[in-house]
């Protein structure tokens, strides 16, 4: 199929040269055309174009454009502007991290003209050229289905997971290969929300145990009770056998094997939103969420002086999604 990428950030860039090593045809667009281009070298049947009318006028009807900007003005303003300048039958996919709130309201408007507009959840982080993307995404039936080809190719595939015991012939297929159309627009950015605020969880219990673990030589304590613990070799035995494995454990491995004090982070933690968003969705539905919500009060506690948790959250944010803190 062929598609118009507009934004090649971190992970634009590489699913523009995933879909590309699929036998797509990618139009590449970048507010830096140098960016445009070093794509357009490592991605087969790929072209470069200078701006949205070219990028709109080298496709064929229905046209394809993928957004893949940060969220807030720029994705709205680029959207908005794709909204004057395609035609009924379009289809428009958001696969940024947008408020799902937002998408349904854009997705009404677009709808009024006739133009489909696809949300997509995308979690892969900066490893998803070769491991693939985990996608979650909302929008109508007509244009999910038009659109297949592309996510199945940006998908990781059943790959060597075993097959969950159980599934019928009522559940999707697709989520087996790591994609799923979760419902209307909106329903798949609310998903990956969810995703996003149940990561915040888990990274803060990892921050937290090895933190523990690592205080546990202080001379603050009884001195037949302080223990040396090595915390790469820590990380490392609970990947294997343990009931807490998972990539953030992997991640926290490798950080924990380059340098055990993670020298490297300030542990100053950001947030991008998605946390935030979960957590107003939980107080909107009356669902307790205590974890996640002291997750999030932690990154914003972190900006005011770290400890060692903290720089453990970020040497896990900078594994996964090549996330640099600010100085």
């Amino acid at each position: 199929m062929k598609l118009g990428m507009y934004g090649l950030g971190r992970m634009g860039g590489n699913m523009a040269v995933r879909l590309a090593r699929h036998g797509h045809e990618v139009v590449l667009l970048n507010r830096t055309r140098a960016v445009s281009e070093k794509i357009h070298a490592e991605a087969p049947k790929s072209s470069v174009v200078g701006d949205l009318e070219e990028l709109v006028a080298s496709l064929p009807s229905p046209k394809i454009i993928w957004v893949m900007l940060p969220s807030g003005d720029v994705t709205e303003k680029a959207i908005e502007t794709l909204g004057n300048m395609l035609s009924k039958g379009d289809i428009v996919i958001d696969g940024g991290n947008t408020c799902y709130k937002d998408d349904v309201r854009r997705a009404k408007i677009l709808h009024a003209k006739g133009i489909h507009y696809v949300d997509v959840g995308t979690s892969g982080g900066v490893w998803g050229l070769e491991r693939g993307y985990c996608m979650m995404y909302g929008g109508n039936q007509e244009a999910v289905d038009h659109i297949d080809p592309i996510l199945e190719s940006l998908a990781p595939g059943v790959g060597d997971i075993a097959p969950t015991a159980g599934r019928g012939p009522n559940l999707n297929p697709r989520a087996e290969k790591g994609y799923l159309h979760c419902g209307p627009a909106g329903s798949g950015h609310f998903v990956k929300m969810v995703h996003n605020g149940i990561e915040y969880g888990m990274m803060q219990a990892y921050a937290e145990g090895f933190d523990i673990m690592r205080m546990k030589g202080s001379d603050r304590l009884p001195e037949d009770q302080r223990f040396d613990l090595n915390m790469a070799d820590i990380a490392e035995v609970w990947r294997r056998g343990s009931v807490i494995p998972s990539w953030l454990l992997d991640l926290c491995a490798d950080a924990l094997a380059k340098d055990g004090d993670l020298a490297q982070f300030q542990g100053d933690v950001a947030d991008t939103g998605e946390g935030r968003w979960t957590i107003e969705a939980a107080i909107e539905e009356a669902v307790p969420a205590p974890v996640i919500t002291a997750a999030l009060f932690t990154r914003f506690r972190s900006r005011s002086g770290n400890t060692y948790a903290e720089k453990m959250l970020s040497a896990m944010r900078f594994g996964f999604g090549g996330h640099v803190e600010k100085k």
